[in-house]
């Protein structure tokens, strides 16, 4: 194989990887929290076997070597559950899993039977002071105020106000470090989170998936053309060497 099939190659590649993320962006385009990716390609020089060759002795190829998170803002959109949750400006919600703390933005949460503030799958959410946050079995009235704290009435006494917790909402200096999970959850390997206190807790709220579908399919035509652009090439260096290989190998006539 030589230098047009490699650099054809190349691309092929990355734009197989591309529509493989694009594709999950547009199948989260209405989960609660989810971030988009976008693929960061880079050029990558390798020297030929000609030296000789002057600029042309280094092949150009692409190179995809990293996913990164789009981690702005996505929508917010009201609900009818004071358990929903939200988060605007920087930070995360804190959920316990059986390999350690978790980190999400996806704040559909609900009560499980222990009375514990729990998301969707069940797993704990984390209060300020590293406990689970668990409701008294006679509440009512929840509210969650600006901050994360949480307080409830008696149902047998409506005049009592009771506070029971503070949800915990953390940030972490270098958020695309974070390593994404399933179910909206991410891991953080590099470094430990912060407090974060200027990010606003909405009650009653969700941040819907800060992905476009109309601009991801755009990514996906573009990225399609792409790979047919690069695909074709190769099939003409393909035809090209091999009519190469019938002219040279043809026998030639004897007088």
């Amino acid at each position: 194989m030589d230098s047009p099939s490699y650099v054809a190659l190349s691309s092929l590649t990355g734009r197989r990887r591309q529509m493989d993320v694009i594709a999950n962006n547009m199948a989260n385009v209405n989960t609660p929290g989810f971030q988009r990716e976008a693929l960061v390609f880079k050029e990558y020089l390798k020297q030929t076997r000609d030296p000789a060759a002057g600029p042309l002795s280094r092949l150009s190829l692409a190179q995809d070597f990293a996913t990164v998170r789009d981690l702005s803002e996505g929508a917010m959109l009201a609900t009818d559950n004071p358990l929903d949750l939200a988060i605007r400006g920087e930070g995360y919600f804190v959920v316990r899993t059986e390999d350690g703390e978790r980190y999400t933005r996806r704040g559909t949460f609900g009560l499980d039977e222990q009375g514990q503030l729990v998301t969707r799958t069940g797993l704990p959410v984390i209060g300020e002071a590293g406990d689970v946050i668990v409701f008294p079995p006679d509440a009512s009235e929840i509210q969650i105020n600006s901050d994360g704290t949480i307080s409830v009435r008696d149902v047998n006494d409506p005049l009592a106000e009771e506070v029971i917790g503070r949800v915990q909402v953390v940030r972490f200096e270098n958020e695309y470090a974070l390593q994404r999970e399933a179910e909206g959850l991410l891991r953080a390997d590099e470094e430990d989170p912060i407090a974060a206190p200027d990010a606003t807790v909405l009650q009653g709220m969700i941040e819907q998936s800060n992905v476009s579908g109309i601009l991801e399919m755009t990514h996906m035509i573009q990225t399609l053309h792409s790979y047919n652009a690069a695909n074709t090439l190769m099939e003409q260096e393909h035809e090209r060497q091999r009519k190469v290989i019938q002219i040279v190998g043809a026998p030639r006539a004897t007088a």
